[in-house]
């Protein structure tokens, strides 16, 4: 989607942590919701062309946190009605608070994407804005309520097919790419992940606490005409899934790998009935997620584990520093440019993060806007059972396409949204896929014939 890149440059910095497992702990998990819709007046993300704040609200934006305890270990993991993860500031200041606050060994921040939402940077010229000072105070009281109620769990996987969207980069038969961008008549197209995979976590009594819902399509039902902030279909999903349930359970979405897949009913103008289609595509979601939630059995696991790590992974920007300055001059003229121009730099430092929980359910993290192959491939090479990918989580760097995408061009291909090297995003799932073998024990520290009581040969 041509959205706002504004201060999408930056480096973040993040220490590389590993927690042990803690074999013969409980698994406990406690949830909260907290509504974290700014006031009016605010610059929207998503769209070049909306050059008006927001002047209202169409339904509230939430951040929803599960936090998982196993023995010493305790993960938070938020999930932001946002267009993006916080920047490096924020990210510091959410993880101090909410270790100091509420014992917290690792939090992992996911965002919806959602192009209905204020504007998240990473360099700021008059500091924090006070919107977002607020949301981190409001989450990290979030995370200590569900810290305050956390309960014995049980966790359960289920997997279902629905086709919400497309993708909206069409190959065309003499080898160019051209813009796909809405497909009402449902046009089949290729590569798209139609997976819904859902992750519930129950209390001990079989009472469904959260209901984890992780899917790739970009939420931008709503265009540039829409200057109301709004959740798009995530947020009707969500509700699906908790109406569906009788409303006990919290519903997340957790956005996969939507870089290149828009709804069939991308963009729509107000007047055309964009909120019947936001309603539209969220329900059909959730109905689906909500049937496969229901079909889950939970177990509780012998030996109950969280383990983490994130890496900070170094890349080159795509371009010549100098020449993409010029051109992002000219593309966004004097105002757009200096909002990008104290985060230009040769070479980013990456986040990219994997939870493995209970040995049996993997996470893995990208900071911007992966293009939907890495997610089939995450899943197919993942060596356990549950492989989740989540996307724009902990940070964003704008698009990361296939390096074979990178050749053939297109919107987030080979446009300036696309800033970051070829091969970034292959290069991260091999490091999430060899983390996660590490986790699993699977690499010694010593060569074959340094092991103890190694055979020689």
């Amino acid at each position: 989607m041509r959205r706002s890149l504004r201060a999408a440059f930056g480096v973040i910095l993040l220490i590389v942590c590993v927690a042990a497992r803690a074999p013969g702990a409980t698994l406990k998990a406690g949830v909260a919701k907290v509504d974290i819709t700014p006031s009016t007046g605010l610059e929207m993300w998503g769209f070049e062309e909306r050059k008006a704040p927001a002047t209202g609200t169409r339904d509230p934006l939430y951040a929803r946190v599960l936090v998982l305890e196993a023995g010493e270990t305790r993960l938070a993991l938020v999930a932001l009605d946002l267009g993006r993860a916080f920047g490096p500031a924020s990210m510091a200041r959410l993880r101090d608070e909410a270790a100091k606050s509420s014992g917290i060994s690792y939090v992992l921040v996911v965002a919806s994407h959602t192009h209905s939402a204020p504007v998240i940077s990473d360099v700021y010229e008059s500091g924090m804005p006070p919107w977002e000072s607020e949301t981190i105070e409001k989450i990290v009281k979030a995370i200590g309520d569900a810290r305050g109620h956390l309960v014995e769990a049980r966790l359960g996987t289920g997997y279902g097919v629905t086709y919400i969207g497309h993708n909206r980069l069409r190959h065309n038969p003499d080898g160019s790419v051209s813009w796909f961008e809405r497909n009402p008549t449902q046009i089949p197209t290729a590569p798209v992940d139609p997976t819904v995979s859902v992750l519930r976590v129950d209390a001990s009594d079989g009472r469904p606490i959260a209901i984890l819902v992780n899917y790739a399509c970009h939420p931008v039902i709503f265009g540039s005409d829409n200057q109301e902030y709004s959740a798009d279909f995530p947020g009707v999903m969500t509700k699906t899934v908790e109406d569906a349930f009788g409303g006990a359970p919290l519903c997340f979405f957790l956005q996969g790998a939507p870089g290149d897949i828009n709804p069939f009913y991308a963009v729509t103008p107000l007047p055309q009935d964009a909120v019947r289609w936001r309603d539209w595509t969220g329900q059909h979601l959730g109905e689906e997620a909500a049937r496969v939630a229901k079909s889950i059995h939970t177990e509780s696991s012998a030996a109950p584990s969280i383990d983490y790590t994130e890496d900070v992974l170094t890349f080159h920007l795509r371009w010549n520093l100098e020449k993409f300055r010029q051109g992002l001059l000219q593309v966004l003229g004097p105002d757009g440019f200096r909002a990008y121009a104290s985060g230009l730099k040769p070479e980013f430092q990456l986040p990219t993060a994997v939870v493995l929980i209970n040995r049996q359910i993997a996470f893995m993290t990208m900071p911007g806007e992966p293009f939907v192959n890495f997610q089939v491939d995450w899943r197919n090479r993942c060596p356990v059972r549950d492989a989740f990918f989540l996307g724009y989580a902990n940070g964003y760097y704008g698009y990361f396409p296939t390096i074979r995408a990178s050749t053939e061009g297109g919107y987030g291909a080979g446009s300036f949204a696309t800033f970051v090297e070829p091969g970034a995003g292959e290069r991260m799932v091999n490091q999430a896929l060899i983390k996660t073998y590490r986790m699993l024990g699977r690499y010694n520290d010593l060569p074959e014939e340094m092991q103890p009581k190694a055979t020689q040969r």
